[in-house]
């Protein structure tokens, strides 16, 4: 088996969340990097109306990412707690049936996305002299959703394992391709924000292939034929995890497009400013996500063995880690943050002067609240990791509340900054959700029974021998 693979069985619950998550940082770090150099090189070399088009795409781009990303975060839960009861049958069916149903969501996710880019664009009332920049941005990304879902169905199965080395390292390597790619695209080829998407797709392909390149490598994942053909339980299965993550993030997006269609109505400078923070948002929950990644994997896996007091004291754990670190990057936002910013703005004195104020202050007011987000991560991706994904979709169903009914409601009250409380709002929404969810599951838990054992009469062992 393969050395990156990772038992999260036994051993100290806090060394392992440390282990497994500090990779997914440095990747989720990586990943932010050429997210922000993205963004830089638009804004510097394209001015204030290219960097206001990528904002004005951002919550579209993301509504299919993310749904991308809730699927195949889904998928991995079943594999973890199959890894997790050492039924390795079971686990190579369960990721062969992965393998097929995202090949089929992918088809229909990107032809629905292309059809439905330019009317969204215009929904949100996106303004003319960023519309087809922004038309552009949107249907080169959704052009490459197949390629988004190569990516993540391959991360989140590494994780399932345990490994959360080889995403790392896929994303060093796209992220020092993409930089490269961003600079020769825009500033040498000259192709506009257009070169900014194509870096991104190259350095996504470029991600999957190394992580195909390992995956080949483990005997455990050594599929045929029939792993990959549908079986009714364990396709029914993995939807039951995955579309209610999927739709999820889609319905967090959705109250994020809302937003951004309030936002499209204060200009291209408060556009811009609101931009340049949202990229560095990435920033803010790169540990939030990883500590996230990792209990889902954690519960998993330990729900699969039958270790219900592991999960107990692994959250205890992870909670102490998000509240330390999201203390540590708030403050290093609130004391750095506008230089940071300044980097992704360009233009008069006064343009700059401007977006800059927006930015910074948005940026203020969720690092204060970042233990808030910290909290959330943690709580949604151990009560999905424990085979739940229903309660965590209705926190984000809370999050869309907030969200929709901020938005035109407190700028009303606040002037044109109260539309930035609507995030916080929404996270604080989310935790009122999540909080007694989490209490609720965990006095319920039960080890993971398959559809195998099931079948069999409940007869096959709970942990086979490897």
């Amino acid at each position: 088996m393969a050395s990156h693979i990772r038992d999260m069985t036994a051993g100290r619950p806090l060394p392992l969340l440390l282990r497994f998550a500090l990779p997914l940082m440095l990747g989720n770090m990586f990943q932010q990097l050429y997210t922000v150099v993205d963004t830089m090189v638009v804004g510097q070399a394209l001015g204030v109306n290219a960097l206001a088009a990528l904002g004005a795409s951002d919550w579209l781009n993301w509504m299919v990412l993310g749904a991308v990303q809730g699927l195949t975060q889904g998928f991995s839960i079943l594999m973890a707690q199959e890894f997790g009861a050492r039924r390795q049958e079971s686990l190579r069916t369960a990721v062969g049936n992965a393998v097929t149903l995202s090949a089929i969501s992918a088809v229909l996710l990107t032809t629905v996305s292309l059809l439905a880019a330019r009317p969204l664009l215009v929904l949100l009332q996106t303004p003319a002299e960023i519309l087809h920049d922004s038309l552009t941005y949107l249907y080169i990304m959704y052009g490459a959703i197949p390629v988004v879902f190569t990516y993540n169905l391959l991360a989140s199965t590494l994780r399932s394992l345990g490994d959360s080395r080889t995403p790392l390292l896929a994303m060093i390597v796209a992220s020092f391709l993409n930089i490269g790619l961003d600079l020769l695209f825009v500033l040498v080829f000259h192709w506009g924000i257009a070169g900014a998407a194509f870096a991104t797709v190259l350095a996504q392909v470029a991600a999957s292939g190394f992580c195909f390149a390992q995956l080949r490598r483990i005997p455990l994942l050594r599929l045929q034929k029939h792993h990959f053909r549908l079986q009714g339980p364990v396709a029914k299965r993995l939807l039951v995890l995955g579309s209610p993550m999927g739709l999820q993030n889609a319905v967090i997006a959705v109250g994020g497009i809302i937003v951004q269609s309030v936002v499209n109505g204060f200009g291209v400078l408060f556009i811009a400013g609101y931009t340049a923070t949202n990229k560095l948002f990435g920033l803010l929950e790169i540990a939030a996500s990883s500590y996230g990644y990792g209990m889902t994997t954690y519960v998993g896996q330990n729900l699969g063995a039958g270790r219900i007091e592991r999960i107990r004291a692994g959250m205890k754990a992870a909670l102490g880690l998000a509240a330390v670190t999201s203390l540590i990057i708030a403050a290093a936002m609130l004391v750095f943050g506008r230089d940071i910013l300044s980097l992704f703005i360009s233009g008069t004195p006064q343009e700059v002067a401007r977006t800059l104020d927006i930015a910074y202050y948005y940026l203020a007011l969720m690092a204060v609240c970042l233990p808030v987000l910290y909290l959330l991560h943690v709580l949604r991706a151990s009560i999905q990791g424990m085979g739940n994904t229903v309660l965590p979709m209705a926190s984000g169903a809370a999050e869309f509340v907030m969200r929709v009914a901020g938005a035109p409601l407190l700028p009303l009250w606040l002037g044109e900054v109260g539309i930035f409380y609507t995030e916080v709002a929404a996270w604080f929404g989310a935790n009122l959700i999540l909080i007694p969810s989490w209490i609720a599951v965990l006095r319920r838990a039960q080890p993971f029974v398959s559809q195998q054992e099931l079948t069999d009469g409940g007869e096959s062992p709970l942990r086979e021998k490897s």
